[in-house]
């Protein structure tokens, strides 16, 4: 034939076209013998989303992001258009999430069925597909950890100036001066009973150790001659004299004995009585007629 070459360079064209289309795809994830289903949702913020990011459903790859549309002049600016499998329907009240996909900062899109959601074949309660999903976004660990740290170090960074500012406060006024003149004071007072110290330590001190030494050394003397001492002896001496000391309280207080006699018996005590009566009426008579007792003249004549 006269165009049997062409015709065979045109089919190694197509097919080697139709390779490229299938392997770039495939690297791209995107299976084009599989059907799919398009959704199509609204972002402020696409937070880094490119296309060919993965879809999800509960962490399990259904489909990809096919197109990213930008219009903006209006606020929810980011038309994302996706496909997942068309074997999956969607449940009313499904939401397209904007999650982070893995620690390195890549983000995906995940669907979220509704709690209250089950699985059925009723095509009512599903979604159809080209349709609108609401929209949300979650945080990923990364920006929550930056979040709550922001937030502490804010809170720290205003102790910190509040310190700073009660420092400055004290500075300014006359606590901090006081504080230092109060620390040259005791540190002056210090030094002097150092002074103090160190003079006693080498005047006094050695006196006192000396007079104590001479206090001990007695003090073993006076116990050296206890120990020497003959105290069974004395011992026994205090106890004779107590023995004689309890004969003689017996004495006194036996009615036999001279003393007993004494205290005891009236009629020694009354005779006693009216001996030294008799003796001062005769006293003073005596000092009232002394001649009648003593006369002594060479002339004269006694008085009767």
């Amino acid at each position: 034939m006269k165009y049997a070459r062409e015709i065979k360079v045109g089919i190694l064209a197509t097919v080697c076209l139709f390779l490229l289309f299938f392997g770039f795809n495939f690297l791209k994830g995107v299976n084009i013998f599989s059907p799919t289903n398009s959704y199509h949702g609204v972002f402020c913020h696409l937070h880094g989303l490119e296309e060919q990011a993965a879809v999800y459903i509960r962490g399990h790859k259904v489909g990809q992001v096919d197109r990213l549309h930008y219009d903006f002049t209006r606020d929810s600016a980011f038309l994302v258009d996706i496909s997942i499998r068309k074997d999956i329907a969607l449940p009313q009240g499904t939401k397209m999430a904007l999650v982070s996909d893995g620690m390195l900062g890549g983000m995906a899109i995940e669907l979220q069925f509704p709690e209250s959601s089950s699985m059925t074949n009723d095509q009512s309660q599903m979604i159809e597909k080209g349709a609108f999903l609401n929209t949300t976004y979650v945080p990923g660990l990364i920006e929550s950890l930056q979040n709550e740290l922001l937030a502490h170090v804010d809170e720290a960074v205003q102790e910190v100036d509040s310190l700073v500012a009660a420092l400055r406060t004290q500075v300014e006024g006359d606590h901090i001066k006081n504080s230092l003149e109060n620390v040259d004071r005791i540190s002056g007072d210090l030094t002097s009973v150092s002074s103090n110290l160190k003079h006693m330590m080498k005047t006094q001190v050695p006196t006192i150790v000396n007079n104590a030494d001479t206090a001990i050394a007695n003090l073993n003397t006076i116990v050296a001659d206890i120990k020497q001492a003959d105290l069974k002896a004395t011992v026994a001496r205090v106890d004779n004299a107590v023995d004689n000391v309890n004969g003689l309280v017996s004495d006194v207080r036996s009615q036999d004995g001279t003393i007993g006699q004494l205290i005891y018996n009236k009629s020694l005590y009354n005779h006693i009585d009216a001996t030294v009566v008799s003796a001062d009426s005769l006293l003073v008579d005596l000092k009232a007629h002394p001649k009648r007792y003593v006369h002594f003249s060479l002339f004269g004549k006694k008085d009767k």
